[in-house]
């Protein structure tokens, strides 16, 4: 890792898991601090704040999900990877719903975390000096100089991955993106795979832009294929493209992709 170190925070109530994961990331070039318990997670992070951070879901007193959504409050920016031993959908959502960023379970290779804070740590540095500062489509409006979004004039925050994903999607109007195109321009080439994480952010920020999630303006679901974003104030709509369904795939399965 060259120039400046980026600075991690682990937090974990295990020790030794606290100790394996700061060792390895030492090694690699970061600078890591440790945290044993939510408290001394959120007062090291107040005191000094990190540009990333490792968080355990499952901990004695404050749990996880709430340092991360008070982490979240205090800074868009940082990147937050939830670690959990749970394989639960909810968790997941409740994670991604908090300002997490990624997910990923113990155990897990040091390959695959240290490839999730790479790409959280890419991510990060998409926004400098942006060529068309804000993008507009209907009543949004997203200031990439600033990370901002507004819709109506009034602020509505996101995460930083619920900013880029749309971003992605408002720099490519009208044009059905592939899924694992779409992970891949967001989240990094070690992505492609994790279909539930996209379509878990799709349906957060359904919730935050569109007036009815259920039958979005905004984000189109592109069946068996991806999504496309449209401007519900465009006179002009392209004719939306039909995937085939495969040969002998039966329609209940299909119908979860139209989520």
């Amino acid at each position: 890792m060259s120039g400046k170190p980026v600075r991690v925070l682990v937090v974990d109530d295990e020790a030794a898991m606290r100790r394996g994961i700061s060792v390895c990331l030492t090694a690699k070039g970061y600078a890591v601090e440790e945290a044993g318990s939510g408290e001394e997670a959120l007062g090291l992070f107040h005191e000094r704040p990190t540009e990333l951070v490792l968080l355990d879901i499952n901990m004695a007193g404050m749990s996880g999900i709430e340092v991360c959504r008070r982490i979240r409050s205090a800074n868009s920016k940082t990147g937050i990877v939830m670690i959990t031993v749970r394989d639960g959908e909810e968790d997941t959502i409740q994670a991604l719903e908090a300002g997490a960023d990624d997910y990923i379970r113990k155990p897990f290779r040091v390959g695959e975390m240290l490839a999730r804070l790479a790409a959280l740590t890419r991510r990060s540095r998409v926004h400098e000096a942006p060529e068309t500062p804000v993008l507009r489509a209907g009543d949004l409006e997203l200031d990439l100089k600033h990370l901002v979004l507004r819709k109506g004039g009034e602020e509505v925050h996101l995460s930083p991955i619920e900013f880029s994903l749309l971003q992605h999607l408002m720099q490519n109007p009208n044009v059905p993106i592939h899924h694992t195109k779409l992970l891949r321009a967001v989240w990094g080439l070690e992505y492609g795979q994790e279909l539930e994480y996209l379509r878990t952010y799709i349906r957060l920020i359904r919730k935050k832009i569109e007036k009815d999630p259920a039958r979005p303006e905004y984000i189109i679901t592109e069946p068996w294929l991806g999504y496309r974003f449209r401007d519900p104030s465009s006179a002009a709509q392209p004719v939306r493209l039909r995937a085939m369904k495969p040969r002998g795939a039966a329609t209940s399965h299909l119908v979860g992709e139209a989520v």
